[in-house]
């Protein structure tokens, strides 16, 4: 098991460019199984959950040709049909979170699909209640399959377009959902849709294959059924999780950085929300610029309150970046409740930032109060081991404003979302080493 070994209290300088968002690459990668022509993605992240996902394509019969880093073509026309019906391509899909995307691109070209459940962080409960509902409205059928451990569903042709409004608004059961749909005959509806720029980013890459959807960017979509799908070409947006997490690192640290190319009409409230946390930003064409800070003050609500963080559906904030504010508030001035509604063991992590010295109290699985530092107490060097991805960065930014040298074990969670992160991170005056 590989670690991060982290010399802490270093400030970084420079420029620093976000990887391809990890969730939109997994989305549109898994929907070239709708078209038996090319497919041209660019600005692919070359990250750990991706590349398995590339790979479990390319076992199912796949053409993948990488014509340079993060710019790949793919053709799915000779698909394995009798190897997606095997007991090693559903273990394959169990053990890898990212597979739950190709369910309903297969299920619509090749009429069967086997849905395990997925694996990926360990953050609490993961639903695929909406995923199935969805399936089987638009016709599928499901049965359990004890001896693969995974449903077995079957739709193709059979499927037809119908109205349905969502449990919640699932980000992966939307996706799913709409790739199932656009092969379905006529016209289904989804309404309490999810509406983040990811599935947006799907929608218009369908859309640019021959699909007919409307109201992208809303939360009722209206998708009109077509009989195939062409080629296309996409690029992947700048990932928003990234682009937090390096304005977090900047906080944290008190270094004055800048983030190119940030897709800035598509981060939504997250730079607001740190700017509650009192932390100054610029956006500079389509570049954001942090200055070093001595100090950042949280604001209080105006009835004079405690500041509240919460996840929400798009366009509220992203959950993946509630680990970060919550280490970047450690060592802000004043306090702050942070409530992850999504996960309940999302936040177990803040064990390791207590021992740490932060001024924290768990309240429930849900919410925890951080009362700053003001960076008066910096942070003791601490060794940890990463539960999930996003709390493996926060730990990571924890360790580089610590005194000291931290470890962080397990770190191929943190691979799973962020490529290359120690020399990116290195090239800005860190001091990190990986350890095998």
């Amino acid at each position: 098991m590989s670690s991060f070994i982290i010399e802490g209290g270093h400030r970084l300088s420079g420029t620093i460019e976000p990887q391809g968002a990890k969730n939109e690459a997994l989305e549109v990668i898994s929907a070239v199984l709708l078209t038996a022509q090319s497919v041209h993605i660019s600005n692919v992240p070359e990250i750990l959950d991706v590349k398995n996902l590339i790979a479990l394509l390319s076992s199912m019969g796949v053409s993948v040709e990488r014509k340079a880093k993060g710019d790949y073509v793919f053709c799915a026309a000779h698909v394995n049909e009798f190897y997606i019906r095997s007991a090693d391509f559903v273990s394959r899909c169990a053990a890898l979170r990212g597979s739950v995307m190709v369910v309903g691109p297969l299920l619509a070209r090749f009429g069967q699909a086997y849905f395990p459940k997925p694996g990926g962080d360990k953050i609490g409960r993961r639903r695929v209640d909406t995923h199935m509902a969805g399936f089987m409205a638009l016709g599928a059928t499901c049965s359990y399959d004890s001896d693969r451990r995974a449903f077995s569903l079957s739709g193709g042709r059979n499927m037809k377009g119908t109205y349905m409004l969502l449990d919640e608004a699932s980000v992966t059961g939307t996706a799913n959902i709409i790739m199932a749909a656009v092969l379905s005959s006529g016209v289904t509806t989804i309404y309490n849709a999810a509406c983040e720029p990811y599935v947006q980013q799907l929608c218009r890459m369908l859309v640019k294959m021959g699909a007919k959807i409307e109201g992208i960017g809303s939360n009722l979509l209206t998708i009109t059924g077509v009989e195939s799908l062409e080629g296309c070409c996409h690029t992947i947006l700048p990932d928003m999780i990234e682009v937090g997490s390096f304005i977090g690192m900047a906080a944290i640290t008190r270094s004055e950085i800048t983030i190119r190319n940030v897709s800035w009409e598509n981060l939504g409230i997250i730079p607001e929300c740190f700017r509650r946390l009192g932390v100054k930003l610029e956006q500079r064409g389509d570049d954001i610029y942090i200055p070093a800070q001595e100090s950042y003050e949280i604001e209080s609500f105006m009835d004079g309150s405690i500041m509240t963080l919460a996840d929400a559906p798009w366009p509220g904030l992203t959950p993946d970046l509630l680990s970060v504010m919550l280490v970047v508030a450690t060592q802000c001035k004043g306090s702050v409740l942070i409530h992850q509604k999504m996960f309940e063991s999302r936040l177990f992590f803040v064990d390791k930032l207590i021992d740490m010295g932060a001024q924290i109290i768990l309240c429930d699985p849900h919410r925890a109060v951080v009362i700053g530092h003001d960076h008066k107490f910096p942070l003791k060097a601490g060794k940890m081991t990463s539960p999930d991805i996003r709390a493996g960065i926060a730990m990571l930014l924890a360790a580089m404003s610590a005194n000291g040298v931290s470890e962080i074990d397990n770190i191929g969670q943190i691979d799973r979302g962020y490529e290359d992160i120690e020399g990116r991170l290195n090239a800005l005056g860190a001091k990190i080493e990986r350890k095998p």
